[in-house]
């Protein structure tokens, strides 16, 4: 289930509401003042790679090895 992020336009409250897509409720309140005049804002995601990649992170690597970054 994706997780959404409204901003409150009566309090200002920004919380993030996990809801099924389609589902029941899909017109949440604010937890802070129990309106529902809520905007859906744009959220940002992270995840975490479980391998190195190739590309380097580092302006003085190559490739494929790097003393900096400890890449051999």
């Amino acid at each position: 289930m994706p997780i959404y992020e409204f901003d409150c336009l009566n309090c200002e409250n920004r919380f993030e509401v996990l809801m099924s897509v389609g589902g029941k409720d899909s017109n949440p309140k604010c937890p802070n003042c129990g309106k529902k005049s809520l905007r859906k804002c744009f959220s940002t995601f992270g995840f975490k790679s479980s391998g190195r990649s190739s590309a380097s992170s580092c302006a003085s690597c190559s490739a494929t090895s790097c003393d900096t970054c400890g890449i051999k």
